[in-house]
């Protein structure tokens, strides 16, 4: 299965070793965004990343794998539950600056996140996104329609 490397920007640590180990020079851009045209998918960025901010994925996306309306339900609740916690945690951190609270909140997001990615949403070759992406496309700001039109020209719906 072909694959290539992409960065996390939230991870990187600017140490740049992947600019040294690449063979195409495909790490090495302005905007700090692997150079897919560029990249082979040998890996060895990942493996020299000090911050595990390179990963590498694959070229074809797999299928959204099915689940059931129960299991998918269970899902919206408990990532629902997240975010009420996230709220709760950003309200006390704003009245008081607490440093973990900053921590809870942002552990919450995360795992809402995640949650929804399991549920079904946020992948972009899932029917939920293509149906986000077809809204946005209609919307009257111009540019978040283009954007949108050309992310759905690209993203295959599996």
């Amino acid at each position: 299965m072909k694959e290539y490397a992409v960065r996390n920007i939230r991870l990187c640590t600017k140490d740049c070793l992947c600019l040294y180990v690449c063979p195409t020079g495909a790490t090495d851009t302005e905007d700090s965004i692997i150079d897919r045209e560029k990249c082979i998918g040998c890996g060895a960025c990942a493996r020299a990343c000090p911050g595990g901010a390179i990963s590498l994925v694959p070229a074809r996306m797999p299928p959204q794998q099915p689940k059931t309306e129960g299991v998918t339900a269970a899902m919206r609740r408990l990532a629902l539950n997240k975010v009420k916690e996230e709220n709760l945690a950003r309200t006390i951190y704003n009245k008081n600056g607490s440093p973990l609270m900053a921590a809870v909140a942002r552990s919450c997001r995360l795992t809402a996140e995640d949650i929804y990615r399991e549920a079904g949403y946020m992948l972009p070759q899932s029917a939920n996104a293509r149906a986000l992406l077809k809204e946005i496309a209609l919307s009257s700001d111009k540019y978040a329609a283009e954007i949108a039109k050309q992310l759905m020209s690209l993203l295959p719906l599996n």
